[in-house]
């Protein structure tokens, strides 16, 4: 059989069996069985099939994403998530949309804590929403700021994503984390100052209201209490990284610790809060697991029979500009984000375009970070982008699924805007991981 039949094959099968409804994992399982079948000898094949899916999650490169995952887990059921937030917002009294350049802060601050997307989005949507529409906000300036600054989750440290793209494509995950953190600072600014543009022009976005009359310390003091403090999270996931004194796992247990360390000095530790916690972490990481379980046969079949090697081979022949491959290869994670989630993308794609981009000499790095931004980007694009789905569940009745859609319209051009730039300037991605 011709090499590229394997390639419509598998990605046809798995394709098909999520359009029909299957859940993620079990689509992966259904395309690695068919493959192991045909071209792995059988029951042999199959045999090889159970033997990939222990030694795929015993993997300990998956335990940087268990512990960040607890570590936002308790951030959120203490409930000093909302602290932060509410500190945040207390900083914009005299800025004009100050409840959506809270969201755009607060969002950057709970990336930093989270390293969930979806996570992010659903926080801050609770949070936020309710007090903006009572204020009058228009749905455009309201749920806009918050579908674009969840997805930064997906780019600063700790980020699921970054850690699961380094352990499927053997890139290390610590240049990942650090590569991440421009880029999805500059995300956060970039929606800041559309905010700030858009009320501007047009002031009855949101319009503006008295508050109480705050002292300094009762507008400063929140953040210095509650924001402060927290970032020593971050400082000790990415500093400890950067000072090359814990690799990606130990800094993601340190992460954990630390979070349950500032849940004592707060007051807000419960053995209820630590349960809840410990379970829902369980839950979310147990699903990723399954997939991950679900997809380790895929790219062993492709490189059995020779699809990933000539497909290499055939764009190696063609000897395309490198720039125009990776154009092309985020152009298609764009396209497939519309009818499927992150993870799917990433364990389909993965396989193909990191042999690809080592063949063509491009650094796999910046090509990483570039696919996560990418993939962040999809997620806020109709009609089955996952943050549109969080925010869905999150708004007040009444908001309908175009109101999100022209809401995250102008976000996601700045975004598309801002890869390109990332595209000719490489060095907004390199420069950290090049100084470990």
């Amino acid at each position: 059989m011709e090499w590229y039949w394997v390639i419509v094959i598998l990605l046809g099968t798995t394709i098909t069996l999520m359009a029909l409804g299957l859940p993620v994992a079990f689509a992966f399982f259904g395309s690695s069985m068919l493959g192991a079948i045909l071209f792995l000898g059988g029951e042999r094949g199959l045999v090889q099939v159970t033997r990939n899916t222990v030694d795929s999650v015993a993997s300990f490169t998956l335990a940087p994403l268990l512990m960040f995952i607890l570590m936002g887990d308790v951030l959120f059921r203490s409930g000093l998530a909302v602290k932060c937030i509410d500190a945040i917002e207390r900083l914009f009294t005299k800025v004009p949309g100050r409840l959506s350049l809270a969201a755009v802060g607060g969002g950057v601050v709970f990336s930093a804590l989270s390293g969930s997307s979806m996570a992010n989005t659903a926080m801050l949507g609770s949070t936020l929403i309710p007090e903006m529409r009572r204020r009058g906000y228009h749905p455009s300036i309201s749920m806009g700021p918050i579908m674009a600054v969840g997805g930064v989750a997906m780019l600063i440290p700790p980020s699921n994503m970054a850690i699961l793209l380094g352990t499927i494509s053997q890139i290390p995950i610590s240049y990942l984390l650090i590569g991440g953190i421009v880029p999805g600072l500059l995300i956060g600014f970039t929606h800041a100052g559309i905010v700030l543009a858009r009320v501007l022009i047009n002031p009855a976005l949101a319009p503006t209201y008295d508050l109480p009359p705050m002292t300094l310390w009762q507008r400063v003091g929140p953040f210095i209490v509650y924001v402060v403090p927290l970032m020593t999270l971050f400082v000790v996931v990415v500093g400890s990284i950067l000072a090359g004194f814990a690799t990606p796992t130990e800094s993601a247990a340190l992460g954990a610790v630390t979070a349950l360390i500032l849940t004592v000095l707060y007051r807000r530790f419960s053995l209820r809060m630590l349960y809840e916690s410990l379970v829902g972490a369980a839950v979310i990481g147990a699903m990723m697991l399954l997939i991950i379980a679900g997809s380790s046969t895929f790219s062993q079949v492709l490189a059995f029979t020779g699809a990933t090697r000539q497909l290499v081979a055939l764009v190696t022949t063609i000897d395309p500009d490198p720039v125009v491959v990776v154009i092309g290869m985020l152009m298609i994670l764009l396209l497939l984000g519309m009818i499927m989630d992150s993870l799917s993308m990433i364990l389909l794609t993965v396989p193909l375009f990191i042999p690809l981009a080592q063949a063509l000499g491009i650094d796999v790095i910046w090509l990483g970070l570039l696919m996560l931004l990418a993939i962040e980007i999809s997620g806020m694009t109709p009609p089955f982008g996952l943050l549109l789905f969080a925010m869905k569940g999150v708004s007040p009745p009444g908001t309908t699924t175009m109101m999100i859609y022209r809401a995250v319209t102008p976000f996601v051009i700045a975004e598309l805007i801002l890869l390109g730039i990332l595209i000719a300037w490489p060095p907004l991605i390199t420069y950290l991981p090049s100084l470990m």
